[in-house]
């Protein structure tokens, strides 16, 4: 491992604490970079690190039995009786559920993972591992060249096209810790992958896809009080990594606003 690497891991860690502090949490372990992206792309079953399409999700088979009666016409005036057709409806089951899947973005009143189980795509960036409900991914992107556009945040990396679809890149490292993100940090990044956020054109750069879990309630330390850090659902513990609200996140964005809301 490189210094630089080494150096910004340790900031990272430390900035993480900042946020966050649980003194039973640990740092998360990971495996070897090709076994990671291998177990992450099994588990989203999606080419090229993209999770299903849309059109995938809720596939309906629709067959139709229609049953007419015959009968010898007494009256020319008589019509045959109409019977509508029997419609079956056949939907197949979705295991893997996301944001793009679900549809439109509505109203945020109570997030769907705050009941029950569910599932959590890791990744990382400058050695701080950052998850989000695989319900609110929107998908995973291979890192493009980006066009850069004038009177944007320092965070606004650019728009990526892809499938002539406008991404907006945010430079994850900058928006997240900006006072931390010097120039030697900026220099050690190696962004390969852009994660979508919901189903908005909002995408955050990652260095590595870590894998895909499934959490508990337990398992985090929720933020249900208001906070200085709308964007942050909670802290997985065991990982003491970043659970990010996508919702409240989108909106920071939207609005042009970094992480200290300004």
């Amino acid at each position: 491992m490189s210094k630089p690497l080494a150096a910004s891991k340790k900031v990272m860690q430390n900035y993480l604490s900042e946020l966050l502090t649980d003194e039973s949490a640990e740092p998360a372990q990971t495996s070897e970079k090709e076994q990671k992206l291998e177990k992450l792309l099994q588990n989203v079953a999606a080419p090229q690190a993209e999770l299903p399409p849309r059109a995938l999700s809720r596939k309906r088979k629709t067959t139709v039995k229609a049953k007419v009666k015959t009968a010898e016409v007494a009256e020319p005036e008589k019509v045959l009786p109409v019977i509508e057709p029997k419609v079956e409806q056949l939907e197949q089951e979705q295991p893997l559920r996301t944001r793009k899947s679900e549809g439109p973005l509505k109203v945020k009143t109570e997030a769907s993972y705050r009941k029950g189980s569910f599932q959590a795509l890791f990744f990382e960036v400058a050695g701080l591992v950052i998850a989000v409900p695989l319900i609110e991914l929107g998908g995973i992107h291979n890192m493009d060249k980006t066009n850069t556009l004038m009177g944007k945040p320092p965070w606004f990396k650019g728009v990526m096209i892809h499938r002539e679809e406008q991404i907006q890149v945010v430079d994850t490292a900058l928006w997240v810790m900006p006072e931390k993100c010097d120039q030697k940090l900026k220099e050690s990044l190696n962004y390969q992958y852009v994660v979508m956020l919901s189903n908005t054109h909002w995408g955050l750069m990652a260095e590595s896809l870590v894998d895909t879990v499934t959490l508990e309630q337990e398992d985090v330390k929720w933020l249900d009080a208001p906070s200085k850090r709308p964007w942050l659902a909670g802290l997985v513990k065991d990982r003491m990594c970043a659970l990010l609200d996508v919702v409240e996140l989108t909106k920071l964005l939207d609005q042009g606003m970094s992480i200290n809301q300004e």
